[in-house]
Formats: structure tokens, C-alpha cells, sequence
């Protein structure tokens, strides 16, 4: 767990929360600096076709949307920044919206099959995409990039890896396609072999 996330997260009530449950809180010294994404860190953003972002109205109301896209279109352009193409949907603009009086987010991207889950804190700048047609080209996917309104480019403060306990492990069309291929393989081996005898 990097040292950022704690300082970030354990607010005097959250410590007041585990004095009342547990006895005892964890005092956490303050962290100096932004937690920078490492290697391990980099290669599970890119490798994700969806996560979740967290975002604050002017009513104090949370509200969570879900991100997705090809493989790898979330790019980390640095140790503190990661940017994603947002696509046409359905026009209600509620992040967008909520960024503009809060940049705060906090997003969780999650890897079902090996129960793994990546949470990020940081700020966010929404991009029009009509006046940054030469990042959309760097960012988005081609078959993207006609349906690409926005760039969502985040300055990440703070990551924690989370424990996998209760993720129960779900399966994309690919991945279980990739799991099933042997198989289907052997069964045509089978079957051929059964029509020769």
C-alpha cells in the first residue's frame, strides 16, 4: 500500500471508526509526497478495458460511472498522470458536470479472474475533444476515435492495492473463450478419432 492513499483516506473518522471496532486505530505519519505508479502499477492500468470513477456533485451526492473501452485505453503518460478517451453515450454528463465544481476522483479498476483490485485517488481536467484532436489521435483507439467527445487526463495523488478477499472472479467473452479453447480442441480430437474406429 503506498503511503499517500493512507494519509489521504484516514480521516479522523475513519481512525474514530477503528478505535470503536477495533480497540485501536492506526496512526499513519503524513505522507510528503504524491505515491508515483511503479511498473506493477503501470501494467495493470493499461491492460484494462473498464474501470469505475467516483465523482462529487455541488449537492455533496457521490455518484459512480462506469469507464470502458478497447484493451489498454487507459495510457499512463507519467507516474503521476493517466488519460483515457470518454466516448458519446448517454448525454447526461453527470462526471463531466461534477468535475467542473469538484477535479476530485477516485477510481477502481478491477481484474475479476485474478481477483486483483487497483484504487486510485487523484484530480481531474476533462478535454474537449474538438480542441485536441492531436491527443485524441495519441489516445483513443482507431475504430474509437470518431465517438470520442472527451479526454479525461488524471493527476493520480494516491493508490492502494486491495486485499482480494469477497471479488468473486467473473469472466470477459476472451477470456473465457481462451480457457474453453483447448478443450473444444480435444473434444474435435475425440469426435474425429470416435468417426475413424
Amino acid at each position: 500500500m503506498a503511503h499517500k492513499f493512507l494519509d489521504q483516506t484516514f480521516t479522523p473518522g475513519v481512525l474514530a471508526a477503528q478505535s470503536r471496532y477495533y480497540g485501536r486505530s492506526q496512526m499513519i505519519p503524513p505522507a510528503t509526497q504524491d505515491d508515483a505508479l511503479g511498473p506493477e502499477e503501470i501494467e495493470f492500468i493499461e491492460s484494462r478495458d473498464s474501470f469505475y470513477m467516483a465523482s462529487v456533485n455541488e449537492n455533496g451526492w457521490p455518484y459512480i460511472q462506469h469507464r470502458g473501452g478497447p484493451v489498454g485505453f487507459v495510457k499512463v503518460i507519467s507516474p503521476h498522470e493517466i488519460i483515457f478517451a470518454d466516448y458519446k453515450g448517454n448525454r447526461q454528463m453527470l462526471s463531466t458536470g461534477n468535475l467542473a465544481a469538484n477535479d476530485r476522483v477516485s477510481l477502481f479498476l478491477m481484474d475479476y479472474p485474478r481477483r486483483e483490485r487497483l484504487k486510485l485517488l487523484g484530480h481531474a481536467e476533462v478535454l474537449d475533444a474538438r480542441e485536441h484532436a492531436s491527443l485524441v489521435e495519441k489516445i483513443a483507439a482507431s475504430e474509437m476515435m470518431k465517438l470520442t467527445e472527451r479526454l479525461f487526463k488524471i493527476r493520480i495523488t494516491a493508490y492502494d492495492w486491495n486485499c482480494p478477499k469477497y471479488i468473486t472472479p467473473r469472466y470477459t467473452a476472451p477470456e473465457i473463450q481462451q480457457i474453453i479453447s483447448p478443450l473444444k480442441a480435444r473434444i474435435a480430437e475425440l469426435e474425429a478419432q470416435l468417426r475413424n474406429s
